[in-house]
Formats: C-alpha cells, sequence, structure tokens
C-alpha cells in the first residue's frame, strides 16, 4: 500500500472514531447548563457535576450561613433590588477575569446568600433598572476591592461558554424581582472590568430574553450590551424601556443592521460603527450609597481602588491573558451550532469537538477531491 494511500485510510479511520466520539458524547446525558432549570431552595452541591476540558465546578451553589465569608465559594448569584443583588468576580486577589471566568464567585452588597460581601466604598455609582423584559444593575466600582486586576479591562461572564457548562462553571442566578418568589434567571450576561459592572437578568417568562441577554459581544463590554448612565456618585433605582438588542442598530439613513464583533486575532477594537441607544427611564429613587450598602466588610489591605478608565471598548484585558476569551469561545459555538442543519449530531456535542471533528473531515476530503 503507498504512503498515500495509507494516510487515507488513517485519516478515514481517525474521521469515523470522532464522528463515533460525538454521537455518543451527544448522547451520554450532558445538558448545557442554560437549558437546566433550578429550583432555588432544592439546589444541588454543584449544578455542572461534570468533567472536561475545564475539569469540574469549582465552588458550590448550596449557600447558607455556613458559607457566608469572604473566602466563600459560592456560585449562587441574586439580582433583586439595587441594595439587594450580586457580581460576578475572581476567588483570589489581582486576576484577570478572562483567565478566571470560569471560576468566578459572587459578591453581593448585603448578608443572607452565604457569599462573599462586596466590600465598602467598592461601589462608587450605580442603576438598578426595571423593564418589561429584564432587571439590570449598572455602575462603577473599584473592581480590586472584589479580586479583579486593577488595571484589567475584563470581560463577561454568562450561563454559556463554548462547552456549554457556563461562565462560571456551574454559575446561576435567581431573582425575586418578578413574582416575589426566587426564580432562575435562565439568560443572563456580566461584564466586569474598566472600573464598570453591568449585570442583566432576562426575564424568562419573556420572549426574547436569550436576544436582550446576548453573549457574543464579550469584546465590546457594558456600553453595547447593557447601554446605561454609568454616573459616579449616583445611586438611583428606576422603571426603563427595554434596550435595542445588544448587536442590533438603527443607522442615520434609518436602516437596521447587525453588528460583528471581529475575532481577537485581528487585534484590539478601537472603534464600533455605531453609538448605543440608552433607553428612556422614569420614575427614579435617588439613594445615597451609606443608606444602602451596610455590610460593614472593610476593604481589602493595601488596595486602594481601581486604576482602569471606563472606556466604551474593550480588549480582553490590559495584561497579558493565557485563557481564550469567552467571546472567541461563544462565536465559535453560535458557527458550529447554526451552521449545523447538515451536522445536526454535532450541535449537542462539545463545540470544540464538532469544530476539530468538521476540520478532520475537510482534512478527509482534500486527499480524495
Amino acid at each position: 500500500m503507498s504512503s498515500s494511500s495509507s494516510m487515507k485510510t488513517l485519516l478515514v479511520s481517525l474521521a469515523a472514531a470522532s464522528s463515533s466520539f460525538l454521537l455518543v458524547n451527544a448522547q451520554d446525558g450532558f445538558t448545557p447548563l442554560a437549558s437546566q432549570s433550578f429550583t432555588y431552595s432544592n439546589l444541588p452541591y454543584q449544578a455542572d457535576p461534570n468533567t472536561g476540558e475545564r475539569g469540574r465546578q469549582y465552588g458550590y451553589n448550596i449557600c447558607n450561613s455556613t458559607t457566608e465569608n469572604q473566602e466563600s465559594l459560592c456560585q449562587t448569584s441574586i439580582i433583586n433590588a439595587i441594595d439587594d443583588f450580586c457580581l460576578w468576580g475572581p476567588p483570589e486577589p489581582n486576576s484577570l477575569i478572562g483567565d478566571t471566568e470560569g471560576e468566578a464567585v459572587a459578591w453581593c452588597t448585603k448578608p443572607g446568600h452565604g457569599t462573599r460581601l462586596i466590600p465598602d466604598g467598592a461601589l462608587t455609582g450605580v442603576q438598578f433598572m426595571r423593564t418589561p423584559d429584564y432587571i439590570q444593575v449598572t455602575g462603577r466600582i473599584n473592581q480590586a476591592f472584589i479580586n479583579i486586576a486593577a488595571d484589567d479591562s475584563g470581560g463577561e461572564m454568562d450561563p454559556h461558554g463554548a462547552d456549554q457548562r457556563g461562565n462560571p462553571l456551574g454559575g446561576l442566578l435567581f431573582s425575586n424581582a418578578w413574582t416575589g418568589d426566587y426564580v432562575q434567571a435562565i439568560e443572563w450576561h456580566n461584564f466586569m472590568g474598566g472600573g464598570l459592572f453591568c449585570l442583566k437578568a432576562c426575564d424568562p417568562s419573556r420572549p426574547n430574553a436569550a436576544r436582550y441577554c446576548e453573549h457574543i459581544f464579550d469584546r465590546i463590554g457594558c456600553w453595547y450590551n447593557a447601554p446605561a448612565a454609568y454616573r459616579d456618585n449616583v445611586f438611583d433605582s428606576c422603571l426603563g424601556e427595554s434596550q435595542d438588542f445588544p448587536g442590533i442598530y438603527t443607522g442615520a439613513n434609518g436602516q437596521v443592521s447587525t453588528y460583528t464583533q471581529p475575532p481577537e486575532s485581528l487585534g484590539p477594537i478601537t472603534s464600533v460603527p455605531y453609538q448605543p441607544q440608552t433607553p428612556a427611564s422614569s420614575q427614579c429613587t435617588t439613594y445615597t450609597s451609606a443608606s444602602i450598602y451596610t455590610a460593614g466588610i472593610a476593604a481589602p489591605s493595601g488596595v486602594t481602588g481601581s486604576t482602569s478608565s471606563a472606556s466604551t471598548t474593550s480588549s480582553s484585558s490590559t495584561r497579558s491573558s493565557t485563557s481564550r476569551s469567552s467571546a472567541t469561545r461563544s462565536t465559535a459555538t453560535s458557527t458550529v451550532t447554526t451552521g449545523a442543519s447538515g451536522n445536526a449530531g454535532f450541535a449537542s456535542a462539545s463545540p470544540a469537538m464538532a469544530a476539530w471533528s468538521i476540520g478532520l473531515f475537510g482534512l478527509v476530503g482534500a486527499f480524495f477531491f
């Protein structure tokens, strides 16, 4: 047998093995995190019992008074009101979001959730907004107070990721703002970095939750995914209109367009072809920080605050990061899923393996045609 024939045989065998692996993987009982429903009063110890390239879930989802301390690894987050919400942050000081998005833990404004507490002085401006389709909290933060490196321009956390296990792995979000009882927010996104934060939880009873809580624009940050005032030294809670879907905008000529985020391989995003429209707000109630944030946790020793500026665009980090951004992974997921009409078995498999297998089939084809 010639070396060319041997190579063809090897590649065909590898392709067959890959196909077999993917079909098994698609049927091995794995369910994406965002396709699962959880009850707040009956949570598992870990929402993600799986193993994989990223290992096991870092923390836990059963959180109570025994887990409430500044070393808590609670990964069940809350968004209820301007004085009662949590943000995702790294478990260890001076960390980059791009390196730690898979193991982020909940940092909350008040005790009672079994989490770490956001230290006094961290939040320097906050707006809570209730709209017909989602609730969100946005503002400015001394991010080093919750273990984010002061010079990190940050990134996104959401319940997806390339392996569909979420960022953080097994991270869950609940709210009592819709019904008075805790309801799981299936779709949400939380951008942290550059001195800004935004957390949006989309109402699961509404039809466009996945679109308002889009997860493929992680490189353009809060301004474009959750447009809001982002005023320093202002703390208010308002009713508001729903924003345009992230990435959808109307040009000066009235034409509606869709923005496509460029791959990281092309370098930092230095401009975006539109300015997001900040939704109208009404019935705002203004507070003072001291009256609503009373956890009484001192700032970490030696930490004086963020040195990042809140720019309108964001790369994954201002420092070297060993992790791929969630945008790269999420975009790859969307490509495999939406382009899989002829390869339906791949859509339920690990996106990374699906992409690898599709590439391998292409390589096999190159030998035969």
